[in-house]
């Protein structure tokens, strides 16, 4: 005689099955009295390709004392004003030795009003394969990497800035990913700071 199927072991299975797949990844992947790997300012994990629930995904590497990266803020924030309702744009500070009291007061300082994640285990650094700031990483509505690098080529080298920047690297990749095509150039170095104990 055949083992009997009991349903409460079906309805069990089945409230597993939902759970895992409507649960956001970086909470399944907590462990207990670990530091979550990207976090917010108040130590809340986060997902910036979750919260751009669907649109294209931009994320700027910056740190708190990057004098080139510092330099880049209104370029920065006036891209993320422009694309506001189509982009989602994301500081990240990639830096551990940085406080979250250090990333606020550069908030205030440049005045940004974009989301912020903390990329303590350098997650979103090897998504984007970044090693400077500051850096932008451009992800297309399927969360694909179509461009990474600088922003513009207002800096030739550091230190060789020119009066105003003649390409627009950053918009045109943002451009392209928003009209579902790739960009002229996927991926340009970029002049800053490099990104400390990068693994």
């Amino acid at each position: 005689m055949g083992r009997r199927h009991h349903p409460f072991r079906s309805i069990h299975l089945m409230v597993i099955l939902i759970a895992v797949a409507v649960c956001p990844s970086h909470i399944l992947n907590a462990t207990p009295g670990k530091q979550a790997a990207i976090v917010d300012l108040g130590g809340v994990p986060v997902d910036p390709f979750q919260s751009a629930r669907g649109r294209v995904t931009v994320l700027v590497f910056v740190r708190t004392d990057c004098p080139i990266s510092n330099r880049y803020a209104p370029t920065i924030q006036r891209l993320s004003m422009r694309y506001a309702d189509k982009a989602s744009f994301w500081l990240v500070y990639p830096a551990r030795n940085e406080s979250a009291e250090m990333i606020r007061k550069h908030e205030q300082e440049f005045g940004y009003k974009l989301p912020v994640a903390r990329d303590l285990q350098h997650v979103l650094v090897k998504q984007s394969h970044a090693a400077i700031t500051p850096e932008a990483a451009v992800f297309d509505a399927k969360r694909h990497l179509i461009y990474h690098g600088r922003i513009d080529d207002l800096y030739e080298d550091f230190g060789r800035a020119r009066r105003a920047p003649t390409t627009n690297e950053l918009e045109d990749a943002i451009q392209a990913a928003l009209d579902g095509k790739a960009p002229a150039l996927d991926a340009v170095p970029a002049v800053g700071c490099y990104i400390s104990d990068l693994e």
